[in-house]
């Protein structure tokens, strides 16, 4: 399943930072970073299960905050990209 996860992580603390790139670390584990703080996350319910509580552990919920959009396996009738940085096909081929 499709599931959007964005994130906004505050810097009024010096633990911002960190914590701003490990959730970014976590969510490029299964997914595309779609724009700075935006990522389209491909998993099966067990893997976000474990990410999801990860992103939980990971943030200050007095300071942060995380939003999860569920799109879902028929994603792409519901997502419309315009402009400039293209997204990869996460259901394409991977060459290496």
């Amino acid at each position: 399943m499709m599931i959007l996860v964005t994130y906004d992580v505050s810097f009024k603390t010096e633990t911002g930072p960190k914590r701003l790139r490990r959730i970014a670390k976590l969510c490029q584990v299964f997914g595309q970073r779609v724009q700075y703080s935006v990522f389209e996350i491909d998993v099966d319910m067990a893997q976000w299960t474990q990410l999801k509580n990860d992103l939980i552990d990971v943030m200050d919920p007095d300071e942060d905050s995380l939003r999860f959009y569920y799109l879902g396996n028929n994603w792409k009738r519901k997502v419309e990209h315009i402009g400039a940085k293209k997204s990869l096909d996460l259901d394409g081929l991977l060459l290496m």
